[in-house]
């Protein structure tokens, strides 16, 4: 009789485990040589189920273990800008796609003002810093890098005509715009400042540019690349012109720009550094480079 009552609740007179559970005092109520098998079953099922599951997390794990999440601030052409429907592209973004290639990894990008690249680093906001970050001393107190990348040495830009044979002297009681917590900021505060020069520091080299194209400061103090493909090329940098020496001194700019990895991280930068000899060996770096230049930015 009960087994007749549990074959009731079953379609068209078939069990099923679904009816077997939603019924389980009448389950509990079969005779062993009927209820043992079907509890096997079920227990089977279950255990196939948690495998599945398992399965599930395990390659949502691997997947997640694939991306590589890279800040980026994309306001610094052309290494790194946004185009007209929002994307980010630029050196710094196709380098960095073709790094993560290399890698069989996922690039996450994520926008990042300049100054708060490497403290977003550090409190682990994203894994590495790809945005025209030169290796300096004082950086590397804080964060490590893979080797450059690039490299190119600063210089100003002023109206053109501008004759600056002694910067220190021909500057004096000028305003000098520069990028906050850039490697051109500290040199201008350390070397310019004492000077009696003016440092006036932006938030952005884009904003610095638009305040020297309006004649609010007298000259800005930037990568070279960026002076001329940001700004001397554009409808706003007309009648400006690159001026005086190229300023190369390691203590301030460097070895060339690098990727910031946070400190200890030897595994994500071993990647990078093999990535990095991997695209230049194939002629994938060369590619990217040919894009946007017509010299060798990667330098000695």
């Amino acid at each position: 009789m009960r087994f007749a009552r549990l074959l009731a609740f079953a379609p068209q007179g078939r069990l099923s485990l679904t009816t077997l559970v939603l019924n389980r005092a009448l389950l509990n109520s079969l005779p062993p040589r009927l209820f043992l098998p079907i509890r096997r079953s079920y227990t089977m099922k279950k255990i196939m189920l948690l495998g599945a599951l398992l399965l599930s997390a395990t390659a949502s794990l691997a997947q997640a273990a694939e991306e590589m999440r890279i800040g980026i601030e994309a306001a610094y052409p052309p290494f790194a800008m946004k185009t007209p429907d929002g994307q980010i592209t630029g050196f710094d973004y196709d380098i960095g796609m073709a790094l993560c290639e290399e890698m069989n990894v996922k690039c996450v990008w994520i926008e990042q003002e300049f100054d708060g690249l490497i403290p977003a680093l550090k409190v682990r906001k994203f894994d590495a810093v790809l945005s025209s970050l030169s290796i300096t001393p004082e950086r590397l107190k804080s964060v490590d890098f893979t080797k450059k990348y690039y490299h190119t040495p600063a210089k100003l830009a002023m109206k053109a005509g501008t004759v600056i044979n002694d910067p220190l002297t021909d500057l004096k009681g000028k305003k000098v715009g520069v990028q906050r917590s850039s490697i051109y900021d500290r040199y201008a505060t350390e070397v310019f400042a004492p000077a009696g020069i003016e440092v006036v520091r932006y938030g952005s080299q884009n904003e610095v540019f638009l305040d020297l194209a309006a004649g609010r400061v007298d000259a800005t103090l930037a990568d070279v690349v960026n002076i001329d493909d940001g700004f001397l090329k554009t409808d706003a940098g007309k009648g400006f012109a690159l001026v005086g020496p190229d300023y190369n001194d390691t203590k301030y700019f460097g070895d060339g720009a690098g990727i910031a990895v946070r400190k200890g991280d030897k595994a994500t930068a071993d990647k990078f550094n093999a990535a990095i000899d991997a695209i230049r060996a194939s002629g994938k770096y060369k590619a990217v480079q040919d894009k946007y230049f017509t010299f060798n930015v990667y330098g000695e």
